[in-house]
């Protein structure tokens, strides 16, 4: 468990667009899937994090992604 100080009840880091997005693995660019950003923090702890079309949710960390829109 954690705590950030732009983080509590009634604070949260101020969010960039949510995006659409085009998703890649261990860039693998032949291999894609859409998703939507729906956390984009542009302060921080500066996460962001997609939820891909099939349900799986993911960290930019662990992928390669495209802005779509």
């Amino acid at each position: 468990m954690g705590a950030h100080q732009n983080i509590d009840f009634f604070r949260f880091p101020k969010q960039g667009d949510l995006l659409r997005v085009e998703v890649t693995f261990n860039r693998d660019i032949e291999s894609k899937i859409m998703g939507r950003m729906i956390r984009n923090d542009h302060e921080e702890p500066g996460i962001t994090i997609i939820m891909l079309d099939d349900g799986r949710v993911v960290l930019d960390t662990e992928c390669q992604y495209s802005i779509m829109d």
